[in-house]
């Protein structure tokens, strides 16, 4: 698997794109926004994985510990069941690097 680094640089107009398609049924990055069926992504980045106040966290989410930055969030993305055996988040993941870059361009500017 390619990494972060091997990664095309992320366009985040395109990545607002797929976040409206394929990200915005579960999750919002508005700050102080409520969450949805997933959690509220304001503040991804730096955070642990499953400890977003307010939000009822798979229990495999909360053990495996993750700190969310650009190499872990694009892993992630490629096919998140196998990234966190157990989460329940049923999103398929991204396939395309280049989708995933993006979709990092994206969050990185709408959620700090």
């Amino acid at each position: 698997m390619a990494s972060f680094a091997d990664a095309p640089a992320g366009d985040s107009a395109r990545g607002a794109k797929i976040f409206k398609t394929k990200c915005a049924q579960c999750h919002v990055v508005e700050s102080g926004a409520g969450h949805k069926q997933g959690p509220n992504l304001n503040g991804l980045f730096g955070r642990v994985s499953g400890t977003t106040a307010g939000f009822s966290y798979s229990a495999a989410n909360k053990a495996s510990a993750i700190n969310w930055g650009d190499d872990t969030l694009y892993d992630y993305l490629l096919n998140p069941k196998k990234y966190i055996p157990g989460t329940k988040m049923v999103f398929a993941g991204l396939k395309k690097p280049a989708e995933r870059a993006d979709l990092i361009a994206y969050l990185k500017e709408s959620c700090a």
